[in-house]
């Protein structure tokens, strides 16, 4: 069995017995796999205390051996020979016989998996069609407010005209771009208007307004008296 198995095993049990596993056994355990490794696999060997509690960084004795030997009654660790005290080494060896009681784990990961995929999927498509929407709209709204400032042109109140502009129907700002040039014309000093502010609050885009209509020219040329 190597590391990798191990490994696998592990937290195959983990994952079914999330009541009895700490971190700290995950800790302990992995440190034992990761010194055997450094000592060739040995069948047995020893692991002090002292340098196992350094390494995890646990500084309870009790702490630790009493995550050692629930590892040994989980079947993860085989305790060889007990130390005499905390100043001594256990002499351990890992368990080759554990085996995974069942694929849930990987059940549970694979299920995982594909739905983060959808998820992304989906949430990056919404993301985008969201965004490139709002930002049409934004660009043309902003455009038309520019318009329209131009035509009014009142020097007070821009941002707070501009904010209330965001808030108006698309509709009814097509008809204040068609309307507001005869409400200008009908006003032509700046002084007798209405602030922009109060016109858009008051939606006085739906008074009437007289259109006047350019006359057309009837009058065709009459080309022998030219």
């Amino acid at each position: 069995m190597n590391s990798y198995e191990l490994s696998r095993s592990w937290f195959d049990f983990s994952f079914e017995n999330p009541d009895r596993v700490k971190p700290i056994h995950t800790a302990v355990y992995f440190f034992a796999i990761e010194h055997c490794n450094r000592l060739g696999w040995k069948e047995k060997f020893g692991f002090p205390t002292t340098m196992v509690m350094e390494a995890i960084g646990v500084k309870s004795y009790n702490t630790y051996i009493k995550a050692l030997n629930e590892l040994v009654d989980f079947g993860f660790i085989k305790m060889i020979q007990v130390s005499r005290n905390q100043h001594s080494a256990n002499i351990v060896a890992i368990s080759k016989n554990v085996k995974a009681h069942n694929k849930a784990l990987d059940k549970a990961l694979i299920k995982h998996g594909t739905k983060q995929v959808e998820s992304t999927e989906q949430s990056t498509v919404s993301i985008d069609k969201q965004d490139n929407n709002i930002t049409s709209k934004q660009n043309n709204n902003i455009t038309k407010f520019d318009l329209f400032w131009d035509l009014y042109d009142y020097k007070k109140d821009r941002k707070k005209c501009f904010n209330k502009w965001l808030k108006i129907k698309d509709t009814d700002i097509d008809k204040i771009i068609e309307v507001v040039p005869f409400y200008i014309k009908s006003t032509p000093d700046v002084k007798f208007r209405k602030n922009p502010l109060t016109w858009l609050n008051g939606e006085n885009w739906n008074d009437e307004v007289t259109k006047e209509r350019p006359k057309k020219n009837l009058r065709v040329p009459n080309r022998f008296n030219e």
